[in-house]
């Protein structure tokens, strides 16, 4: 069978060494219109996922926050409650004028996690060469796959079918064309649940029916500019030469544009370490009134950064942090480490030097009630491996104890069995919360052995009550 002869080439190529730093499938300036490329696309995915969980919830209108407050943000609308008029980013508020009967559900980003990789299990079924483009989209490469499947479409049927199986409420989006913008199109084109095969034959009467902001990534400021040199729809813009998008976009973006609709590749990347990693959240109004609520968020915050560097086996020789108000003023700073950094508390400790010279220079007190935003970022990442220590540094035997309390708490797949102090101090401040961008620290494909180990971050699937 065509599955059975599908298995043995996987088997076959799982057997080859990958590394950390695989790239799957280049870019490319020149068009293939041979390739195929598969994109998934999950409809109203964490709504959704809580409608898997909760059959009452199915049918109606929900909107997931992230707060139990009457303000709070929609980070999702179920299908029924888009239908009525809510969008992503709406105040639960001002959801409620569109939709009176809306329901609150708060987030659960370890069960969306855990959903997101059974789904990506599925598509490794029929294709070795897969990417997460985020928590709820991605891209299979099966451009060396024209042997193994005679139909891409009974594919993708499959695939949905399989994801059905297993989660019976949970509805996907595929698009497939010869690259990845295009394979994404198709999943715009169709939605919920649809399925869209873009070509060379079909391409034009495709996006003869769109306007320019239709196409994922043209926003109204870029749809101005052009029409402003002449062109109307997409239609246009992919018969324009490379010059003529060059001027409307002011430089390289504009050759890019003209790939992406020509089939060149231009989406794809490797699949390789993070250059940065960040930790954001908004701040509820309980969390703004105590200064020491505040610190604490900044402790969970930098707690992240260190289990995923931890993760990732990897140390930050830069930081920043950002934190903004309701008045609309922010102020953020950055700060270089002598030495690379990996712990929580270290962190905090430079970052808290950095606030104490702003608030000495200005007189303001940056933790106060007027606080919205805070976030922290790390990056210039260099591999634990290749870590350089002093002669007589004590923080190996730091660096030791911390791989290991990770390791324990993998282990028996519990993140509470073990906690440092600091994770002691407010631990429930900060809730779990996941967003819709780069998911590349859920997993790390380790080679120590040359196996290709994948290792799945397990920390980042359990429950907040573990």
């Amino acid at each position: 069978m065509q599955e059975e002869h599908f298995t043995s080439i996987v088997k076959a190529k799982a057997a080859k060494q990958i590394t950390p730093f695989q790239t799957y499938r280049q870019n490319s300036v020149a068009a293939n219109t041979d390739a195929v490329l598969m994109y998934l696309d999950m409809n109203s995915f964490f709504a959704s996922c809580e409608q898997q969980a909760n059959p009452e919830l199915r049918g109606r209108a929900i909107g997931v926050t992230t707060h139990n407050s009457p303000y709070s943000c929609v980070i999702a609308p179920s299908v029924e409650a888009k239908k009525m008029g809510v969008k992503t980013g709406m105040r639960l508020n001002e959801a409620k004028t569109f939709c009176p009967n809306i329901i609150q559900v708060l987030t659960h980003p370890p069960y969306y996690r855990r959903v997101h990789v059974d789904i990506m299990k599925i598509l490794h079924k029929y294709c070795d060469d897969v990417l997460a483009k985020s928590i709820d989209e991605a891209v299979a490469n099966f451009s060396s796959y024209r042997l193994v499947y005679d139909d891409f479409l009974s594919v993708a049927r499959q695939i949905k079918e399989d994801i059905a199986a297993k989660y019976d409420y949970l509805r996907c989006s595929i698009g497939i064309a010869p690259n990845t913008f295009l394979a994404k199109l198709g999943t715009e084109l169709q939605k919920p649940d649809g399925l869209i095969q873009i070509n060379p034959d079909n391409i034009d009467g495709y996006l003869a029916r769109l306007q320019l902001q239709d196409l994922p990534g043209i926003a109204s400021r870029n749809a101005r500019r052009l029409q402003m040199i002449g062109i109307k729809n997409p239609l246009e813009m992919r018969h324009a030469s490379e010059a003529l998008l060059r001027k409307a976009f002011g430089g390289v973006v504009g050759n890019y544009w003209h790939r992406r609709l020509n089939f060149g590749e231009v989406d794809q990347y490797s699949n390789g370490m993070n250059r940065t990693m960040s930790a954001t959240r908004t701040v509820s109004r309980e969390q703004r009134e105590s200064k020491q609520t505040l610190d604490s968020l900044l402790i969970s915050l930098c707690t992240k950064l260190e289990q995923r560097m931890v993760k990732m086996d990897v140390f930050c020789k830069e930081a920043s942090f950002f934190i903004k108000y309701r008045d609309n003023t922010s102020w953020e700073t950055k700060v270089r480490f002598a030495q690379p950094v990996q712990d929580a508390m270290e962190l905090r400790r430079y970052l808290l030097n950095m606030i104490q010279e702003q608030e000495h220079t200005t007189g303001k007190v940056m933790f106060n009630d007027n606080t919205r935003n805070m976030g922290v970022g790390v990056q210039g990442f260099i591999l634990g491996s290749t870590l350089q220590y002093s002669l007589f540094d004590n923080r190996i035997q730091m660096d030791k104890v911390r791989k290991v309390m990770y390791s324990l708490k993998d282990k028996y797949e519990q993140k509470n069995i073990v906690r440092k102090g600091a994770e002691l101090l407010n631990p429930h401040v900060m809730r779990d919360a996941i967003g819709f961008g780069s998911v590349k620290d859920m997993v790390v494909i380790r080679d120590e052995d040359g196996d290709g180990e994948v290792v799945r971050n397990q920390y980042l699937l359990e429950d907040e009550d573990d």
